[in-house]
């Protein structure tokens, strides 16, 4: 029979039981949104950026040391890694964080070309089936994709879908040239892998670019001499006295160099869009805006960025003097620059040597012909066109 003294009894269990419970609850969804923008942090504070998150900037020799800054944990509330209000934070920031960086992962077995026929169509030109083939030939592992225009816009839709103002970019860019380098760089942020132009020929595997004695889990951007004229009029000739090649590129997903090129380029289009200047852009400032000068300057910032490399260690900094006269690969932190022979064999100047060289990689047509820089960024691109 339940007496009075029982029911208080059992009233006190259930009532302690209760309040055990509600305070030992996993944490809401609720629980795991952070303040807003405030919490994000500053630009002038970014390090390098991991699947882990955000890291301090820790000694790094500018002449080649083989350590970048070490992975620092995210804040996290339970088991569970915070979200970030990304809506008011920095360009660079949303892409850090969209497209986070791990030197340590693997590079993503990824080819990536652009034309305006993919191979299957009979559109696609004779002449550029074999230069096409060789590259699943050398690589027969590797997803190999030639993206057309109209698969470019919907592919980065896809990509970009979080960072708008990217898709605004691309597809204000007024001329078809300036879209073809800008993918090339959003292609590389988001998914990594190797770009490389239409008209360029694999002549050796992707995994004897790099040196037995480099380990691959600590390099996250493979690049290549374009040009090196070492003559008084090589200003008549090139936009830089050192210029590193963008038709060809092997990248980790993520890496800064990519990120800051994609924000640069970005940002000043939606600038031109604004000032109204986009619509009378000549296509001779294509190399400054999207092109080769644009890669190179950004490559060199980079090298001399004190947010990765600490600048106090080393000799100043790096300039087109240490890379002048390559004929192997150098590798500066977690960048590898190749000699101009792996990606521009047999030009037959600048010390170049031939295809069938040790360090010849990859062939580059020009037009069959060896142009002023200038000249043949444009003149490809009208090719590729079909203008």
């Amino acid at each position: 029979m339940l007496t009075f003294r029982r029911a208080l009894l059992v009233a006190a269990v259930f009532i302690t039981m209760l309040y055990l419970v509600t305070r030992t609850h996993a944490p809401s969804p609720m629980d795991q949104i952070p303040p807003q923008a405030e919490s994000w942090p500053a630009s002038n504070t970014e390090g390098h950026t991991t699947r882990t998150g955000y890291t301090p900037t820790t000694p790094v020799s500018t002449k080649g040391s083989d350590r970048m800054p070490q992975a620092k944990k995210p804040k996290t509330h339970g088991q569970q890694q915070l979200l970030q209000d990304m809506s008011r934070a920095p360009l660079k920031d949303k892409l850090a964080y969209q497209f986070p960086y791990d030197v340590e992962t693997k590079f993503p077995a990824y080819i990536w070309q652009t034309w305006k026929y993919t191979p299957a169509s009979g559109d696609f030109g004779e002449n550029l089936r074999p230069a096409e083939a060789s590259w699943s030939e050398k690589h027969p592992g590797f997803i190999h994709e030639v993206i057309t225009d109209q698969v470019a816009v919907h592919l980065l839709r896809h990509l970009y879908v979080a960072v708008p103002e990217v898709l605004e970019a691309y597809q204000s860019l007024p001329l078809p040239v300036l879209k073809a380098d800008f993918f090339r760089y959003l292609i590389l942020l988001a998914r990594g892998g190797i770009y490389s132009d239409i008209d360029t020929h694999a002549l050796k595997s992707a995994a004897e670019w790099l040196p037995e004695s480099v380990p691959r889990e600590a390099i996250g951007l493979v690049i290549g001499i374009e040009a090196d004229p070492d003559r008084e009029d090589w200003a008549d000739w090139y936009s830089r006295r050192i210029q590193f090649c963008q038709w060809t590129i092997q990248s980790k997903p993520g890496h800064p160099v990519l990120r800051d090129v994609v924000a640069n380029i970005t940002q000043e289009t939606l600038k031109k869009k604004k000032e109204g200047s986009l619509k009378s852009f000549k296509g001779k400032n294509v190399i400054e805006f999207t092109g080769p000068a644009l890669w190179t300057d950004t490559i060199f910032k980079f090298l001399n960025d004190d947010k990765y490399f600490d600048m106090s260690t080393g000799k100043g900094n790096i300039t087109w003097e240490d890379f002048t006269g390559m004929t192997t690969a150098k590798k500066v932190g977690d960048v590898v620059v190749l000699p101009i022979t792996s990606f521009s064999p047999g030009v037959q100047q600048m010390g170049a040597e031939d295809y069938d060289h040790p360090m010849a990689f990859v062939k580059h047509e020009f037009e069959g012909t060896w142009k002023p820089e200038s000249e043949r960024h444009i003149g490809a691109e009208v090719k590729e066109e079909g203008q």
